[in-house]
């Protein structure tokens, strides 16, 4: 599953959210801020663990979550890659256009 499947749905980009505020926190404290069941929101987890957006830590009988950093880093370069086309593009658009008006004097 990659990163964009994981992070539509609403529940697991907030839960990233919530994360990127936290060093970790467990399935409980995150359960806490939705109106859903604990299994509910274990599998918005999982869901997010397969996407290797977040780590669990097994502490006796709780699971603890973090961003893994590792993904979210894949993420955050592949914005970059579609910002770095995307002002490429641009700059040849732009030197295109400043060509074309000194063809016209």
């Amino acid at each position: 599953m990659n990163f964009f499947t994981a992070l539509a749905d609403p529940t697991r980009a907030n839960i990233i959210s919530m994360l990127s505020q936290n060093e970790r926190l467990s399935v409980a404290a995150i359960t806490s801020h939705f109106e859903m069941s604990a299994p509910a929101v274990s599998q918005h987890l999982k869901v997010l663990r397969i996407a290797k957006l977040v780590n669990v830590e097994v502490s006796a009988q709780q699971r603890f979550y973090s961003l893994n950093l590792t993904g979210i880093k894949e993420v955050e370069n592949w914005f970059k890659e579609i910002r770095n086309s995307w002002e490429d593009l641009n700059n040849r658009l732009f030197d295109f256009l400043e060509n074309q008006g000194d063809e016209n004097e």
